[in-house]
């Protein structure tokens, strides 16, 4: 009996799937397969076998119809997915994307007014801050909570100091920034450099504390080094921020205020900076974030009128690059991660997915595999960009900070010297600049040791300016120069360095000469030896 009770089951166990096939069809897959027909087929399997009749046929076809709505289901998931992220990197590209660098004296208080950006931009929730401050306040520091943001490490905690340089994003209406914390002691100045020389734009944070900016200003203070190695590796637009405008020494005095833009204008004036359009000062607390992202209240500092901080980095122009040009990236870092992944800023050109591109000097022929901007994926990333590349047919340990990531049909070149105009700054004492001086080299994220092989002329700026070109007089080359000369030099490095002229390429043209932790010199690179030679 049992036995026909199961028989006599398929006629109504087998319909409702072949209906619910009809019905989807019907639907041209709209919506997934209901849950139930994913049970159908087994409930099928089971009436036949205990029935032993013969509809198997139907039930493969019940199967082949639902996997070929499942893939076609699984095509048309993928398209959306990728229509919807073409529609998001179009988004991404109406907004312009800035590196703004953070540097100034050491305990200007960059870090905090970092961290205070962040907060204020919604990057970094109430809670995440509760716990800086209890950790801050453990270690008797309550005032460093904010830097905490930016100082992620145990030593910079601990001695209340950046070593690395720091890298947080944020967004104002119109646009991306990424934030560059640089590390302002004055045993980390390479550290400030390679972040530097990825910006587009500076904030140079002084402190208005007694005592403070003095230190900071004064011959050895960070501050002034900063500002020169600011202007040389091409920050060329600047925002002064007066920090602890809220200290007890201070509290929001406009003479204290007027006192250090006096003093600040004339040196940024000869660091080459044009006061009037590219500097911007602001009285700002980063503590309390007073004056940031909204105006400072009248009722605390009734004599400031100007934009908050915010407004003005909004607000800043800066020199358009080519998205057509060749393709140019200083590479600064590298990791595995299934793959070979570099990391550096695009100073040139687009790259997209599926590009073939060199590594130079090494020639190494490489695929971009994927590309990411701020930790999400895109297809494509143009100028002034900070991308994480991932490369296949190169291994990470054939890469080397200092190599560029440049087009195949317009590599950037490669070479052992050069000849550059110099301008020196300070030499240590008893040093002569001549022949046979070594120092350290810093171009892009290149660092190398370098040796000034022939001086061949020093410059008279004063007379450059009056001379008549037709009555240039042959010029001997000087054996030597002193601070404060201008001088076409050449110069030889031992490994091949990627470097372009300044006239084309002004991001990958100028570097600094430090020896012994001073920066003694600033140059651009004035002549390179012909296309494919190492030497001229």
């Amino acid at each position: 009996m049992e036995h026909d009770a199961h028989a006599e089951a398929p006629p109504h166990a087998v319909p409702p799937p072949e209906d619910a096939t009809v019905d989807d069809w019907a639907r041209e897959d709209a919506e997934p397969m209901p849950v139930d027909s994913g049970a159908a087929p087994a409930e099928v399997a089971a009436a036949d076998s205990a029935a032993d009749a013969s509809p198997e046929p139907a039930a493969e076809g019940v199967k082949e119809i639902e996997s070929s709505l499942q893939s076609l289901e699984l095509k048309s998931n993928v398209t959306a997915q990728e229509d919807a992220q073409e529609v998001e990197d179009e988004v991404e590209q109406t907004k312009r994307h800035l590196n703004v660098v953070f540097i100034g004296h050491v305990d200007a208080g960059k870090s905090t007014a970092g961290g205070q950006i962040l907060f204020l931009s919604g990057q970094v929730d109430d809670r995440t801050i509760q716990k800086y401050e209890k950790e801050a306040k453990d270690k008797s520091r309550e005032s460093w909570y904010m830097a905490y943001i930016m100082d992620t490490n145990e030593e910079e905690r601990v001695k209340g100091k950046t070593v690395e340089v720091g890298r947080a994003h944020f967004e104002t209406e119109q646009t991306r920034f990424t934030i560059l914390d640089a590390p302002g002691h004055k045993s980390y100045v390479p550290n400030m450099i390679s972040g530097a020389s990825q910006a587009d734009i500076g904030v140079l944070v002084i402190s208005a504390r007694k005592g403070e900016f003095e230190t900071g200003y004064e011959k050895g203070g960070q501050t002034r080094e900063h500002v020169l190695l600011a202007k040389t590796l091409g920050v060329s637009k600047l925002v002064v921020v007066i920090n602890k405008m809220d200290d007890p020494t201070v509290k929001w005095s406009k003479e204290r205020y007027n006192e250090i833009e006096a003093k600040m204008i004339p040196f940024l004036k000869s660091s080459g900076y044009n006061v009037k359009k590219d500097v911007q000062f602001l009285p700002i607390s980063g503590l309390l974030g007073s004056n940031m992202k909204t105006r400072i209240d009248k009722s605390i500092c009734n004599w400031w009128d100007g934009p908050c901080l915010f407004e003005v980095l909004d607000r800043i122009e800066v020199p358009l690059r080519d998205p057509k040009g060749p393709v140019r990236m200083p590479i600064i870092d590298k990791y595995k991660d299934m793959g070979t992944v570099v990391m550096g800023k695009m100073e040139s050109g687009t790259i997209i997915e599926g590009d073939s591109l060199l590594v130079m000097p090494n020639k190494s022929h490489v695929k971009v595999i994927g590309i990411s901007l701020d930790d999400s994926k895109v297809r494509r990333a143009g100028p002034a960009e900070n991308v994480r590349v991932k490369l296949s047919g190169i291994e990470e340990e054939d890469i080397m900070a200092g190599f560029v990531l440049s087009s195949v049909a317009n590599p950037v070149g490669a070479v052992t010297e050069f000849n550059a105009q110099l301008q020196i700054l300070e030499l240590l004492d008893n040093a002569i600049f001549t022949a046979g001086y070594k120092a350290v080299l810093h171009i892009h994220s290149v660092v190398e040791e370098c040796e000034i092989v022939e001086l061949i002329e020093e410059i008279d700026m004063k007379k450059k300016k009056e001379a008549d070109p037709k009555k240039k007089k042959p010029k001997r080359k000087p054996l030597f120069v002193k601070n404060g000369a201008v001088v076409v030099c050449r110069i030889q490095v031992n490994n091949l360095i990627c470097i372009e002229k300044f006239s084309d390429f002004p991001q990958l043209g100028r570097f600094t000469l430090r020896t012994e932790g001073k920066t003694v010199a600033v140059g651009k690179v004035v002549e390179v030896p012909s296309a494919g030679s190492p030497t001229f």
